[in-house]
């Protein structure tokens, strides 16, 4: 399912790590701090433990959000390029 990824993490060093890490698990760059990206239930799970190790002040925080398909085309993204939230090819029809 579709995740998007949002973060806003102080430590350079921390959030550099934190977006290779975030690619690592295929997800694109959509923002400076922010990716999105296909991820099964069991990634998605195991990427919210290993991101908890980039939080460590109270100015830290990041966010999974796990959107289905009629939330994900409900989004307005507005930019001056075109961006596509979900791709056809990333929606499965069961």
């Amino acid at each position: 399912m579709l995740t998007l990824v949002i973060y806003d993490i102080s430590d350079d060093r921390d959030r550099s790590k934190l977006a290779e890490l975030l690619m690592n698990y295929g997800l694109e760059r959509i923002q400076y701090s922010g990716f999105k990206g296909m991820l099964n239930t069991h990634d998605r799970l195991m990427l919210a433990k290993e991101v908890k190790r980039f939080v460590k002040g109270d100015r830290d925080s990041i966010y999974l959000i796990r959107l289905c398909r009629e939330c994900a085309s409900l989004c307005q993204i507005i930019s001056k390029k075109e961006i596509v939230l979900v791709n056809e090819s990333d929606v499965k029809i069961l």
